[in-house]
């Protein structure tokens, strides 16, 4: 029986749907890159019409459980999200009501993306995000088709709020723009760890993470006097370590209770590369699998997955809008050695936060001036490093790696060479490998091989096709109004 099921993540942010059908995940794509609006929590037209392309819904699947959600929403006293519509009455405002609704748990939905497009029969599964419905941290043991929760701490005690809380108290923008926080932490010194400590933190022993006070609204007046730009650096370096000291101890604690040589992580926190660095260079598990959207938008596959309590088709994470273009490497490449920066908008869009090479703007990772350069182009801050995106088979020649591979820029790693590379290293020296085979990615490893050929240099500059604070590029429309108001040739 061919049913198609429809896994929906939205009134929260980032809104998404996947569609799968037969195990196999047919679509998956976020809201935003329709609506053009970043983070968008609804649910656009556009999204539920791409999905409606690949067949009518016979069932949805909700990423998290709504009553248990408002009962602590009324705890936290967040009165205006209480009165939002139930997910039932909003779907029908859509013209979804008639399909039958199942409802996950919101840290189940992000366990069962990870364990179940992972080739693991086994694993430890940690989850760390903001929150969920009441979970903040959780734990799982997986075997088979079974997930068992075997530890969580509940709100309001949650590392992801204290660093998102920080993200705030530095100015940056909570819930969006904890990475700017974590690549300014290589610029400061962790001076104020003690301080966080003493202030916020009653314990992080093992498993668990218990805050002396809720964080949740923010905490813009901690140490008022910390206003510089170095306090700033200074206080992400610090909110930075205490993570990754965290999230070392409870992988330490999932391997000595779980009897298995996987680990998975899952939820925002997975996100944080330099902290995933750390975890993998502790050499405790024999694989490790990130999911490459493992925030709330990829629980729209998680859902799904825990639902039906199998292993997915995972074929990687091109799963969005397809752009048919023409596609010359030869066109490309040339491009790039007369020292342009382009633009790439081709085959399925990425279902994640990061450009994988088919909404990417690349360039030579070799020239002094092409950081600030992109920098321009995308409107960001000058100190914002950009990615490498490496032929795997020389990445541990270029990188000192802490896995075998990073397909999904998931890992920091040190640049052997940085005086070569300059565009594409942090001021600590460190690098957000993308590792590329062929299967992967046909066109874009065409492209870096070509490059490599004709350079010697197996390496290219990427990040995301888009500017700070918008959406990625998603259909070849974006990519030429990108193009015609940034003037940079896409292909």
């Amino acid at each position: 029986m061919n049913k198609i099921i429809w896994g929906i993540c939205a009134l929260n942010h980032d809104a998404s749907i996947a569609v799968v059908c037969n195990n196999k995940i047919l679509f998956a794509a976020h809201s935003e890159r329709y609506s053009r609006i970043k983070n968008d929590h609804l649910l656009h037209q556009g999204l539920i019409d791409a999905a409606w392309e690949f067949g009518i819904p016979d069932q949805i699947v909700w990423f998290e459980r709504p009553i248990i959600k408002k009962v602590r929403q009324l705890y936290a006293e967040q009165w205006g999200e209480v009165l939002t519509q139930t997910p039932h009455a909003y779907l029908k405002s859509l013209g979804l009501g008639d399909v039958p609704i199942k409802y996950v748990s919101h840290h189940e939905s992000h366990a069962a993306a990870g364990y179940f497009t992972s080739n693991f029969n086994d694993a430890a599964i940690i989850v760390v995000d903001a929150i969920g419905e009441w979970d903040t941290i959780s734990v799982w043991s997986a075997k088979g088709k079974k997930l068992t929760k075997l530890h969580s701490c509940t709100y309001p005690d949650s590392l992801g709020l204290l660093y998102s809380a920080m993200t705030d108290r530095i100015g940056l923008k909570a819930n969006e723009e904890e990475y700017i926080l974590m690549g300014m932490a290589a610029y400061g010194e962790p001076i104020y760890v003690d301080a966080i400590i003493s202030d916020f933190i009653r314990s992080m022993d093992g498993p668990d993470f218990e805050l002396k006070q809720n964080v949740h609204r923010g905490i813009r007046g901690w140490r008022p006097n910390l206003v510089s730009e170095d306090d700033y650096k200074n206080i992400a370096a610090s909110i930075q370590s205490i993570a990754e000291t965290f999230m070392c101890n409870i992988v330490q604690w999932a391997n000595d209770t779980i009897d298995s040589d996987n680990l998975i992580l899952m939820g925002g926190v997975a996100l944080n590369c330099v902290a995933n660095e750390k975890i993998a260079r502790l050499g405790i598990y024999d694989d490790l699998w990130l999911m490459p959207n493992p925030g709330d938008a990829g629980s729209a596959i998680g859902c799904v997955a825990a639902y039906l309590k199998e292993h997915l088709v995972w074929d990687g994470p091109y799963l969005g809008t397809n752009i048919t273009n023409e596609f010359d490497v030869n066109e490309v490449v040339d491009a790039i050695l007369e020292h342009k920066i382009i633009g790439i908008a081709h085959g399925r869009a990425e279902f994640g936060p990061r450009a994988l090479g088919n909404r990417s703007l690349i360039a030579d990772p070799r020239g002094s001036e092409i950081k600030s350069k992109v920098n321009d182009i995308k409107k960001r801050q000058q100190f914002r490093p950009f990615a490498p995106i490496v032929l795997e088979h020389l990445a541990h020649e270029y990188f000192d790696l802490p896995v075998r591979t990073s397909p999904y820029m998931q890992f920091t790693a040190k640049c052997l060479y940085p005086d070569l590379y300059p565009a594409i290293c942090h001021v600590d020296g460190s690098s957000r490998v993308q590792t590329l085979n062929r299967e992967q990615n046909p066109d874009m490893y065409a492209v870096l091989e070509e490059f490599y050929a004709r350079t010697g240099c197996p390496i290219l500059l990427n990040t995301s096709l888009n500017i700070k604070g918008e959406p990625l590029v998603d259909s070849w429309d974006d990519a030429i109004r990108f193009s015609d108001h940034h003037r940079v040739p896409v292909y």
